[in-house]
């Protein structure tokens, strides 16, 4: 598979998202070289504007033309907590706040009833809402104030993505899209034995 690193850049944040992320309340972590964003062959059938996450492998597929795709490094859910199959984007959100679940309630707890959006949000400067039909999944592609687990199954079953990686994917992705979330034993980036079992 051939690579190329596209590296990050602050163009697409807006005023509010330099000030929010001057002084992050959390450490800024340095992300391995293959979980930064790259520019990547992509020979499957998912047509151009597709988002394809490989929980294996720990990384998300925005689909370009020309057999091309944007690949991010991402934590994902637990393997027995995780989203697998096939979703739509049904909301966008900049900044969101965040509404505990029950069950994070319960694992994760006491936590306020509604968290709000800043840079000390777990669901950081991002997040696309994924749908089935009407029907919200309580699962999201969202930023982190966790940087430092990219490329770990660590979370409640959502698809985590460095801030700037979530404001990069954001400005792409349009109400609607398509998102195809593999589960780990349909593992399909090279690499995903390297990392496809990696657990915390």
């Amino acid at each position: 598979m051939q690579t190329t690193l596209s590296p990050s850049t602050d163009a697409s944040m807006t005023s509010r998202d330099r000030q929010l992320l001057a002084n992050p309340p959390y450490v800024e972590a340095q992300i391995p070289e293959q979980y930064r964003r790259h520019v990547v062959d992509y020979d499957r059938p998912e047509p151009p504007g597709a988002i394809l996450v490989d929980s294996g492998a720990h990384y998300l597929y925005y689909v370009l033309p020309d057999h091309k795709a944007l690949r991010y490094g991402v934590a994902v859910g637990e393997e027995a907590m995780a989203f697998s199959g096939t979703a739509t984007v049904g909301r966008k959100a900049e900044w969101p706040d965040w509404v505990p679940t029950s069950g994070e309630q319960a694992r994760l707890g006491p936590f306020p009833k509604r968290v709000p959006g800043g840079p000390a949000n777990p669901l950081g400067a991002r997040a696309l809402y994924l749908f089935q039909g009407n029907t919200d999944t309580l699962y999201r592609i969202h930023g982190t104030n966790q940087p430092e687990y990219i490329g770990q199954s660590v979370s409640s079953g959502c698809i985590r993505m460095t801030n700037a990686d979530a404001i990069d994917l954001f400005d792409r992705v349009k109400m609607g899209t398509t998102v195809v979330v593999l589960p780990f034993s349909q593992s399909i980036s090279s690499g995903s034995s390297l990392f496809g079992n990696r657990r915390t």
